[in-house]
């Protein structure tokens, strides 16, 4: 494996440094998450834990459930990388087998980041704790199949295999002479190829209606399916995006306005004066974002894959 995929999978940094993933910019949902184990135990074991035989140490199942949620709700103490999650609940079961117990774990939190850890940990616990409660009487113990069953929230519960085609166009009267670089377009682009789609228009043009309809309407009748503007949504007297284009909507997307500017005035307040639009041309979706690199990055974390299920929805389909 060459550095580059190295310093990729394993969190290290050019310097050789371990990190936590940011994830500030990431979306709080309902996530969920269940895992399962196995431990192998003789027969006797078995049956004196079946028929509630007290053993040495005691309930080995009350006992197990007990260690495994207090272990889900210390997964960032044990697990160095792992954020600390606020978990709304946890939950374990077993199932005696003949010669084994099948472990499996619940976890869900309304986060950040996802709780697969949080279930891993508690059914790996369990399992310790009842090899721990069992050691006395069972030698030949076995510990096994410890796995990842199922996740729900955040992205991936929204997948979708479509991807439109889409277009970017940046509207800066400095970038389009050539007296400023673009950023926002650039991080566009790249986070929206990242997710699969074809970019296959992107243009830079200087803050004129005539020019911006034009565009739009060019790229509407080329078969592009979302357009993402930047630039041009404030207050300031060339910011023309929002007058131009939202005459023409035939469907206004206000659950995504809203969402774009809950997440800009996390980081900066005055995200709240932008004059950000969604809605649809008949069937291309236009998004119109601010021209910072910072609403690019919101756009980025809100828009996709959910935004991938509108032209699903346009079909007919169940949301």
């Amino acid at each position: 494996m060459d550095r580059e995929k190295l310093i990729k999978f394993s969190h290290l940094d050019a310097a050789g440094n371990v990190h936590m993933v940011d994830i500030s910019d990431k979306n709080t949902t309902v996530r969920t998450a269940t895992a399962s184990g196995v431990i192998q135990i003789s027969p006797s074991t078995a049956q004196a834990i079946k028929n509630d035989v007290s053993l040495p140490k005691g309930n080995v199942l009350t006992t197990a459930k007990i260690a495994g949620i207090s272990a889900a709700k210390k997964c960032s103490e044990l697990i160095p990388l792992c954020h600390p999650l606020q978990l709304t609940h946890v939950d374990l079961s077993f199932e005696i087998g003949e010669d084994e117990i099948r472990i499996s774990a619940l976890a869900r939190a309304k986060d950040a980041t996802g709780v697969e850890m949080e279930a891993l940990t508690a059914v790996s616990v369990a399992a310790l704790t009842i090899y721990d409660m069992c050691k006395a009487v069972d030698k030949n113990m076995v510990i096994s199949q410890i796995e990842l069953k199922g996740k729900h929230g955040g992205k991936s519960s929204q997948s979708t295999t479509f991807r439109p085609r889409v277009g970017i166009l940046v509207l800066s009267d400095t970038i389009s002479n050539g007296d400023g670089k673009d950023r926002s377009g650039a991080l566009l682009k790249t986070g929206f190829k990242t997710a699969g789609c074809a970019v296959d228009k992107f243009k830079i043009i200087p803050d004129e209606a005539t020019e911006l309809l034009t565009t739009v309407i060019q790229w509407k009748k080329a078969g592009v399916q979302l357009i993402i503007t930047s630039g041009g949504t404030g207050l300031g007297p060339r910011d023309i995006t929002i007058d131009t284009l939202t005459p023409q909507f035939t469907r206004h997307l206000p659950g995504i306005e809203m969402a774009l500017h809950d997440q800009g005035r996390k980081s900066i307040p005055t995200a709240i004066l932008s004059r950000l639009a969604a809605g649809a041309i008949d069937e291309t979706i236009v998004v119109c974002l601010p021209g910072s690199t910072g609403a690019a990055r919101d756009a980025l974390a809100i828009l996709i894959p959910t935004i991938f299920h509108a032209f699903h929805m346009q079909k007919g389909e169940k949301h």
